[in-house]
């Protein structure tokens, strides 16, 4: 099959294309088809790419760590799904990705795709969906009513937060750029802040729960707007190495969920979430995307790199 895989050179971390062996489905795995790989540029430095869950050094990681596809084959003891099957999804960290022809999942990562949604489409949620669902609903226990703020409002993972929070019956406030104020506010944002003209620590108070995506001084500040039990929320990748015990406890790193896919589906087919791509590129042109090449797309969303057309 083909791939694209980290070069792990000294000139700095890049995509090369690759011929692999098709993978086969082992007891209780599944062979997916991928027909599209969402992108997330910042993983080809991060630990799981560089590293093995041992500590050793890991070398040609495929990245790609949601995907849309279909089944094309199942190990033994799969049960609930079945060959051609449109199904989509994201891989632990560890596991090689979806930036490729094939690749190897587990049941419990994926659901049934959206019906309403292209596998292009599809491929761009799972990550971005389930980090603010996760964040918002298991972390911050987010309730009706509350006052919500998300930073980064319009990026991958704000933009699904604030659809979340607005569907929860939550009062939205999102800092944004100043194009993306009209954008956040047809998700369900009751106000936006533009980030480069305002301080939101001088326009907001009393908030129930801060969800940053930005980090650094966004987060640093954000503590002030937080009322007597406000909920911290942080997805910056600047947060996890954090010192300050208050970010360690409030950083999480989004992990894979069945039962949230299929609820997270549902939800999209049914109109109450709206997915975004931001562009869509060839499988030869993965490196390009995870260099930040595709940025003149415009746009909101994720890139995704479609495999199968």
């Amino acid at each position: 099959m083909k791939a694209m895989q980290v070069n792990n050179a000294d000139q700095g971390q890049r995509l090369m294309p690759v011929e692999r062996s098709k993978p086969v489905a082992g007891t209780g795995e599944i062979l997916i088809r991928v027909h599209a790989a969402g992108v997330t540029p910042p993983e080809l430095h991060w630990y799981p790419t560089i590293y093995t869950k041992s500590g050793a050094a890991r070398t040609g990681a495929v990245p790609g760590h949601e995907f849309s596809g279909v089944i094309a084959a199942v190990g033994k003891d799969v049960e609930d799904f079945e060959v051609g099957d449109e199904v989509y999804g994201m891989n632990d960290w560890f596991a090689d990705g979806a930036t490729a022809e094939f690749c190897i999942t587990l049941p419990q990562n994926i659901a049934r795709k959206p019906a309403t949604l292209s596998h292009e489409a599809a491929a761009s949620v799972p990550i971005s969906a389930l980090t603010a669902w996760q964040g918002l609903i298991d972390r911050a226990r987010l309730k009706p009513g509350e006052h919500v703020l998300v930073h980064g409002g319009a990026g991958a993972v704000g933009l699904y937060a604030v659809q979340i929070a607005h569907n929860r019956g939550a009062k939205v406030v999102a800092s944004v750029s100043p194009r993306d104020i009209d954008f956040v506010k047809r998700l369900g944002a009751d106000e936006a802040i533009d980030y480069k003209t305002s301080r939101f620590d001088k326009e907001v108070r009393d908030v129930d729960v801060v969800f940053d995506s930005v980090g650094g001084e966004t987060l640093e500040r954000s503590w002030a707007v937080l009322k007597p039990g406000g909920r911290m929320i942080t997805v910056a990748s600047s947060s996890a190495d954090a010192t300050d015990q208050r970010v360690k406890d409030a950083f999480f790193i989004v992990e894979p969920n069945q039962k949230q896919l299929a609820e997270i589906a549902s939800q999209l087919d049914a109109g109450h979430l709206r997915a975004f791509v931001k562009g869509t590129v060839a499988l030869s042109e993965a490196s390009a995307a995870y260099s930040g090449a595709v940025t003149d797309k415009g746009g909101n969303g994720k890139v995704v790199v479609a495999v199968a057309t």
